[in-house]
């Protein structure tokens, strides 16, 4: 039972982290243009040197 008493608010406090993490990520705009990241693999740009 003690040990529960001590993993049960860790888990509840590294659930919030990742909640905090996530809703700070969507604030920043990381996940604005999904579809540039995906065609810009696509381009060939070859370096000149």
């Amino acid at each position: 039972m003690t040990g529960l008493a001590f993993l049960i608010p860790i888990a509840i406090g590294m659930g919030l982290l990742g909640l905090a993490a996530f809703l700070w990520s969507l604030r920043d705009g990381q996940y604005e243009d999904m579809d540039g990241a995906a065609s810009r693999i696509l381009i060939d740009e070859e370096d000149e040197l």
